[in-house]
């Protein structure tokens, strides 16, 4: 079994500050964040953008600073998203002109709890392509299991490269629910040497993520995924929540991967990697 990679999810595209105190506010706030969850073990550092008041954004410019922000502070992995419910598709593509070692892909447009999550195929499409040309590495997010025949048309069209990064994302109203025996079909039905690892929101964020390790898969946690430690517990911080996740890991005697070991396995531009 593959050491797993733990990825660190430090904001995300609905909670705020206000839902919050402990989440990540700024670019500055996002990088210092970033260091702390990797050298707790996190080797990806997934973020949603904030500018300097705060706000959600899709602003290359801060994208670009953000990605500089984190590789200045840590080798962690950076992971842009190319989602937020609120802004244009085109306004999403353009941030891996940002050029980080990785970025969302989202196969499909979905309702995405009172919000409408789009993904329109022809944009999508042409997303995949560009992050071919730059090298950015897709993570491929599947919210339902249609999607997953979506992404593997992606593979048969050569849209996409292999080896796959893929996250099942479980538990949000409008996707597929935090189901293990779903989460063991769509294992299943992925190509040979595909990276997976399960992502639930809320509630089931911890036995999901939990029974995606105990499979072999990876693990993310952070601010975006839960803002609590417990019922009634608000999370501290994005460390405390990689903190425990890394814990359990461990207690499963899986020592989280290394960046140099997750470069390799996943076949990421190293130089996008190393800031060149």
């Amino acid at each position: 079994m593959p050491r797993p990679i733990i990825t660190a999810a430090l904001t995300g595209p609905v909670a705020t500050k206000a839902d919050n105190a402990g989440l990540p506010g700024n670019v500055a706030e996002i990088a210092a964040d970033a260091k702390a969850c990797y050298e707790a073990g996190a080797a990806v550092i997934h973020i949603h953008l904030r500018d300097d008041q705060g706000n959600m954004t899709a602003d290359l410019n801060v994208a670009r600073r953000t990605v500089e922000a984190v590789r200045e502070v840590c080798p962690g992995i950076t992971q842009l998203s190319t989602g937020g419910l609120q802004f244009t598709y085109e306004q999403r593509m353009a941030l891996v002109e940002a050029k980080p070692a990785m970025a969302t892909l989202n196969p499909c447009t979905m309702t995405f709890g009172e919000a409408e999550f789009k993904n329109p195929p022809k944009q999508m499409m042409q997303l995949a392509a560009r992050m071919i040309e730059l090298g950015v590495k897709p993570e491929i997010e599947i919210y339902d299991t249609g999607h997953l025949d979506m992404m593997l048309y992606l593979l048969h069209k050569g849209l996409l490269v292999e080896p796959l990064q893929v996250s099942f994302v479980m538990g949000v109203r409008g996707g597929m629910r935090g189901d293990p025996q779903i989460l063991s079909w769509l294992v299943k039905e992925l190509p040979a040497d595909t990276s997976w690892q399960a992502i639930a929101v809320g509630r089931i964020n911890l036995p999901v993520t939990t029974i995606g390790l105990a499979m072999g898969g990876n693990a993310r946690t952070g601010m975006e995924d839960t803002l609590t430690l417990d019922k009634g517990v608000p999370a501290e911080s994005n460390l405390q929540l990689v903190e425990r996740l890394v814990g359990i890991a461990r207690s499963m005697q899986l020592e989280p991967a290394a960046v140099p070991e997750v470069i390799e396995r996943l076949k990421l531009h190293p130089e996008l990697v190393n800031g060149a």
